[in-house]
C-alpha cells in the first residue's frame, strides 16, 4: 500500500473549461474541454478528504472558476464551511468589464468566505483576454479593499507595448514584444514544461539523444503534499506532473499496490523504469527529446492509446497538443 505525504497546500479545480487556451497551461484547459463545474457534493467530499490528509488551506482554480459564478459562490461557501481557508481564487478577468458588476461579485464572494483574487496577466493570456481587463479588475479590487495580486506583474513592462483593449495573435506579439516572446515568457515564469507547455519545449529546446535524457531517479514528487491539485472529479493531481490522476481518497488513505502501473513505476524507478515498462508493451522511443519529462509525456500519451491504465488521463494528453501555432 502506497500512502501520500501529509497534505499541506493545494488547489481545487472548479472546472477544466476556460475562455483561454494559453500556451503554458499545465492542465491543458480550453473552451472545448469536457465536463461541467464542481458540484456541492464533490466539493464537500474533497474538503473532508483534504482535512483528513492534513490540508487546511487551498486556492480555487480551473479552468476559469468565474464561468459559473453561482457555482463558484456555492463552492467558496462549501470550502469555508468545511474549515478550510480559501487563500485566493484564480481568474483571467475575462468577465471584468463593468465596475458595478465587478463590485457586486466581490461583495458576494466576500460574504461567501473569499477575500483575495489571483489575476492572471502575461503575454500568453494577452492572446485571449485584453490586458485592460485584468488591470481594471485589479483597480476595482483596490477601490473596494478586496485583496488581489497580479500573476505575474513582472510582465507589465512588456505588456505596456501592446494595445490593451484587444487580444493579440502570436504574430502581433512577436512584432510588438519580441520575436522570442514565447520562450522569454516561459523562462521568466520558470515554467515546468508540462501540459500544453510541452509544445514550447518542443519548439525551443535543443533535442538530445533519447538515451541521454533517461533518468532512473524515482519521481518521488508524485506524492508531494505541497501545491498539489484536486480536480472537480475528486482526483489528486501531483504537483508539476499533470496527466496522472489518482482518486483523492486513495492518495490520502493508501494506494493499492499494482493498481496504477505507470504511476507506480515512475514513483519507484523514474522515467527509465517507465520506458522499460512501455517498451515491453511495444513502445518505441523517438531518437531525440528535449528532456526526460518530454520523453515521459510521449510514453504516457502512447500508453493512453495502446495500453491504458486508470491513472492516465487520456483527455489531458490529447488536449495538451492542441491550440498551438
Amino acid at each position: 500500500m502506497i500512502t501520500a505525504n501529509k497534505l499541506r497546500h493545494g488547489g481545487i479545480m472548479a472546472n477544466y473549461q476556460c475562455t483561454a487556451a494559453c500556451r503554458h497551461c499545465l492542465y491543458a484547459c480550453s473552451p472545448e474541454r469536457t465536463g461541467g463545474y464542481i458540484s456541492k457534493e464533490a466539493a464537500e467530499e474533497t474538503c473532508a478528504l483534504l482535512r483528513e490528509g492534513g490540508c487546511r488551506s487551498v486556492h480555487i482554480g480551473g479552468g476559469e472558476p468565474f464561468l459559473d459564478f453561482d457555482g463558484l459562490t456555492e463552492f467558496v461557501q462549501t470550502v469555508s464551511k468545511a474549515g478550510i481557508t480559501v487563500e485566493y481564487i484564480e481568474t483571467n478577468a475575462y468577465w471584468a468589464m463593468d465596475e458595478r458588476h465587478i463590485e457586486n461579485r466581490l461583495r458576494v464572494l466576500a460574504r461567501a468566505g473569499a477575500d483575495t483574487l489571483c489575476i492572471s496577466i502575461d503575454p500568453f493570456h494577452a492572446e485571449y483576454v485584453p490586458v485592460k481587463r485584468p488591470l481594471f479588475l485589479a483597480e476595482i479590487c483596490r477601490r473596494y479593499d478586496f485583496g488581489y495580486f497580479l500573476w505575474q506583474d513582472r510582465f507589465l513592462p512588456v505588456l505596456s507595448r501592446v494595445d490593451s483593449g484587444i487580444t493579440h495573435s502570436r504574430a502581433e506579439l512577436e512584432r510588438l514584444i519580441s520575436p522570442d516572446y514565447i520562450i522569454e515568457t516561459a523562462r521568466n515564469y520558470g515554467l515546468n514544461m508540462g501540459g500544453r507547455a510541452v509544445n514550447i519545449e518542443a519548439e525551443y529546446a535543443a533535442p538530445k539523444p533519447a538515451a541521454s535524457v533517461v533518468d532512473s531517479k524515482p519521481c518521488d514528487g508524485l506524492l508531494s503534499g505541497g501545491h498539489f491539485h484536486v480536480d472537480l472529479y475528486g482526483r489528486y493531481i501531483p504537483p508539476g506532473c499533470t496527466g496522472i490522476a489518482i482518486p483523492l481518497n486513495e492518495a490520502v488513505r493508501g494506494i493499492p499496490d499494482g493498481k496504477y502501473p505507470a504511476f507506480e513505476v515512475l514513483l519507484s524507478k523514474g522515467v527509465a523504469g517507465l520506458l522499460q515498462y512501455a517498451q515491453a508493451l511495444g513502445f518505441t522511443a523517438d531518437k531525440e527529446y528535449p528532456s526526460k519529462c518530454a520523453l515521459c509525456f510521449h510514453i504516457r500519451h502512447w500508453l493512453c492509446k495502446n495500453a491504458p491504465s486508470a491513472e492516465l488521463d487520456a483527455e489531458h494528453y490529447t488536449e495538451s497538443i492542441k491550440y498551438y501555432g
